[in-house]
């Protein structure tokens, strides 16, 4: 179950992210519940393995959007890195930044998972 504690305890900016949603418990926990399950999280990294830069760039900004507006600070660093990369192609290694905000994403989902 998610909980503002086990949110903290991850890193989120649960304070913000509570701002964000009209000081709404509920309504932060719920928004965080839907966020996490945003599939564009899966399907960014296989529109990355073929190349498709644009199409990346539009799911990357989006999870940024997601991310930054419910404060999940540990996963925003990385994927807002990554945006940033693919707006202005930089050639960097776009899958390591990927598997950078995949893998916070995943930690946070067995932070949730193991209550």
């Amino acid at each position: 179950m998610l909980t503002i504690e086990k949110l903290k305890a991850y890193g989120a900016d649960v304070e913000d992210g509570l701002v964000r949603c009209m000081g709404m418990e509920d309504f932060y926990l719920q928004m965080t519940e839907m966020g996490l399950k945003d599939e564009r999280f899966e399907t960014l990294g296989k529109v990355l393995e073929e190349n498709r830069i644009d199409e990346a760039f539009e799911m990357a900004h989006a999870l940024k959007g997601v991310v930054g507006n419910l404060a999940l600070t540990p996963i925003y660093g990385p994927i807002s890195e990554l945006t940033e990369a693919l707006r202005h192609k930089t050639g960097v290694d776009y899958q390591a930044l990927y598997r950078q905000a995949k893998a916070e994403k995943d930690r946070l989902d067995d932070v949730l998972a193991n209550e």
